[in-house]
């Protein structure tokens, strides 16, 4: 992978964190609670891509502690729009907190297939599709349990 792609990557964690991160508060305000599930799939979403951008951009030269506070950085700037999704959503009506819900899984889709679709076709072939298909089984089985 190309330092070019992984900082695709970057930026698309940047990009799908905020409105992911956005999601989680207005969560928070409509159900009382993130689930158990909600975070689970979200987390789990973003290891592939954490690691699929940070094994890119070591090998573009990159130095571990650069990585790291850049992820730190990523990190810091998704909990606050969390709190900010809280903040800002309690005070709107439901139909702009679905529409914005919407527009964060919007984000998600642009991301997954702009960049992570394609370089999981590019390094597993013929899993690709499957691998796909076994995590939205996955997430969807956790939304329900959860």
């Amino acid at each position: 992978m190309s330092e070019d792609n992984s900082l695709a990557i970057v930026v698309g964690s940047v990009i799908d964190g905020i409105p992911e991160s956005t999601a989680i508060g207005i969560t928070i305000i409509t159900g009382g609670a993130v689930s158990v599930a909600t975070v689970a799939a979200i987390f789990i979403s973003n290891i592939p891509e954490g690691l699929s951008s940070t094994a890119g951009i070591k090998n573009a030269g990159w130095n571990p502690g650069s990585i790291f506070g850049m992820w730190l950085l990523i990190t810091a700037v998704s909990g606050l729009a969390s709190l900010a999704g809280y903040a800002i959503f309690s005070q709107l009506p439901q139909s702009i907190n679905s529409l914005t819900l919407a527009l964060a899984a919007g984000g998600i889709l642009a991301m997954l297939v702009d960049t992570m679709i394609p370089e999981a076709f590019s390094e597993t072939h013929d899993l690709a599709g499957l691998i796909t298909v076994l995590g939205f089984i996955v997430s969807f089985i956790l939304s329900k349990i959860g």
